[in-house]
């Protein structure tokens, strides 16, 4: 299953030169306790933020995979280098994590979102390509100070 994670503003806005624009400890922590010891799949910039984050700590997933079209060595990951392949012959869940062309590309094969809805506005530059969701069906919602932890799945045909 093609899972994906994110958390945006009312304006769809989910990051600001590479970083939250936004400090929310309770979403955080929904972060890390949805894709720890998960499989994730993100971005080689997704990536290089997280290491500036973790420094010296092993970033906190059970197999991560780096999506990067550049020839690129990862210590601790897989590259990626045709996603599009990947996500059509994965056998594995996967937890999608960013950042926001990994995002656009993985979407049509998302059977699963973690949204958490931020009620506020922010500035940035960063936003989630739009899509309809309405395409998803909302499987559950729990509300939180200034947000909403959204869980939708695609309808199976």
């Amino acid at each position: 299953m093609i899972s994906m994670i994110w958390a945006m503003d009312e304006n769809w806005l989910i990051g600001k030169d590479n970083i939250l624009p936004w400090h929310l400890p309770e979403d955080l922590a929904y972060f890390k306790r949805m894709t720890k010891e998960a499989t994730v799949l993100m971005g080689d910039l997704t990536y290089d933020s997280l290491k500036g984050y973790y420094k010296t700590k092993p970033l906190p997933f059970k197999k991560i995979y780096v999506a990067n079209i550049v020839d690129r060595a990862y210590p601790d990951a897989t590259l990626v280098k045709d996603l599009i392949k990947f996500l059509e012959n994965t056998k594995e869940d996967i937890m999608v994590i960013g950042g926001r062309t990994i995002y656009k590309l993985c979407l049509p094969y998302a059977n699963r979102l973690y949204i958490t809805h931020i009620l506020n506005r922010y500035e940035g530059n960063v936003h989630f390509p739009y899509f309809p969701l309405s395409n998803y069906q909302l499987i559950s919602k729990t509300m939180a100070d200034q947000m909403i932890f959204a869980v939708y799945e695609r309808p199976k045909l």
